[in-house]
This record gives C-alpha cells, structure tokens and sequence, in this order.
C-alpha cells in the first residue's frame, strides 16, 4: 500500500512539476523512518532537495541559452599568460560588479591575447551567479537586426536585447559592415549604455574604429557611450593560442621520440 502511495505521489509531482520531490521522495522517506523525523522535518528536507535541484537547472539552463560556442572557465585561464592590463584587473572584473553597476568592459588587442576566453569565463560566471547573459558575434548580431528589420520584428528583438544583464558582442573589428549595419548596431548597443553592461572584443584600438563604422561622428558618438564609466583593458601581448600550439608540438615530439 506504501508502495502504491508513493508511485500516486510521483505521478502528482509529473503534474505540477516537482521533478526534485519526484527524484528524491523515496530516499527521504527512508531517512525520515530512519531517523523518526517529524513530519516538518521531512517536508523541509524534501523541499530543500526541489530547491537545490532547480537551482542547479536554472544555472545550466542560463548557461545554455546563452550561446557560448564552448566552455571557456576563468579557473581556466592561465594568468600569467595573459596581458598584464588584464591581470591588474581580474580581481575586480571576477567580482562582477561591473554587472551590478551597467558598466561595460572593453577587450581591445592583438589576436590570440585570451580576450574571448575572458569573456565567456566572465560569462558563465555571471550564469552561475544568476544573470541573464547572451553572447553573440557582431557580424551576427547585425546579420539578425537586418533579418529582423525586414520581417518588421526589429522593435521586438530590442527589446529582448535590453533585457539581458550582460551581453557579449565578441569580434568586432574583424568583419567591416555596410552603413545599415553601423546604424542598427549603434542603435542597439547605445540602448543598454549605461544601465545594462557589454562586453565588446575587438582587435582594434580607438583610432580605428571608424574603419568599421565608416563615420566619424557616429564613431565618436559610439566610442564615447560605450567607454563612460567602462573598464578598458589592453590585451595587446604574446599569442596565448601561439603558445598553446608550440606546447602541442613540443609535446608531440617528445611522444615521437620515445615512440623511437
């Protein structure tokens, strides 16, 4: 009869969601007749297994919609490796009060310098920590507002876009875009200036945003929004993907050689 209760009782929870209790409601009930737990003790043991488990999902869930391209961790980056502007600054960036404040961070420098894996490890530590974050490229943030532009959706996807705590426009520099596509990518990003916060990777300096941009006055108008109150680190320094690859093939050699 205990048995067939407790099957009733997992089938409710498939009905009002309650994967956590429907996971774990046969351990508890073995633990409360084990310890003779009060029927308190039991349900708060029970929910706090609910609680923690949709924690766990909401992290992972976050983490996923975000649209990294893969996992980079900060517990990853190799520090010493990384340009010494970004190591001053680490600590404070890791404490993601910048999130907290809508400032932005800017990652300008020379290929291979880790500003992508710094980003996306600020990323997913801002999914762990409970905010909503997005990443995405800029030749692909402009290719989906003209796409939105012209299915009459553009207000729309704004909107969307100015709900995320922190987005992650990741190359910008690397591709050159058309005048539309300057316009609605100043537009979009001057609409979470200083209240939501950005993190922009470039392989250009200041100078010569306007290559991309191909105005003066809107790159001047887009330098001077995105920099207030922003963190800008210089990540000009050694390829740190450079170095990973000469490691590789010094360590494929050494294999070859004992192989011999």
């Amino acid at each position: 009869m205990k048995n067939e209760l407790t099957e009733k009782i997992k089938e409710l929870t498939k009905e009002v969601r309650l994967p956590g209790v429907r996971k774990y409601l046969t351990e508890e009930i073995n633990q409360a007749n084990l310890k003779n737990l009060t029927y308190e003790d039991f349900l708060y043991s029970l929910l706090l297994k609910e609680y923690d488990l949709r924690l766990e999902s909401g992290k992972k869930n976050r983490i996923r919609l975000a649209g990294f391209p893969y996992r980079k961790y900060l517990e990853d980056l190799s520090v010493g490796d990384l340009p010494i502007d970004a190591q001053k600054r680490l600590k404070v960036l890791k404490s993601l009060d910048f999130i907290e404040q809508g400032q932005n961070v800017i990652l300008a420098g020379s290929p291979g310098t880790g500003k992508t894996h710094l980003a996306i490890g600020l990323g997913i530590k801002a999914c762990l920590s409970g905010y909503k974050v997005l990443f995405v490229t800029v030749p692909l943030l402009i290719n989906q507002l003209k796409e939105s532009r012209s299915q009459r959706i553009l207000s729309r996807t704004e909107g969307k876009f100015e709900k995320y705590d922190l987005v992650i426009a990741d190359e910008l520099g690397y591709i050159s875009f058309d005048k539309e596509g300057s316009e609605l990518l100043f537009t979009h990003l001057s609409l979470r200036a200083g209240r939501k916060s950005t993190i922009i990777t470039t392989n250009l300096s200041f100078d010569r945003w306007e290559e991309i941009f191909g105005d003066t006055v809107m790159t001047a108008a887009m330098i001077d929004r995105l920099t207030h109150k922003s963190y800008l680190l210089n990540m000009n320094g050694g390829s740190y993907r450079l170095k990973e690859t000469k490691e590789w093939l010094a360590k494929q050699e050494e294999e070859k050689d004992e192989l011999n």
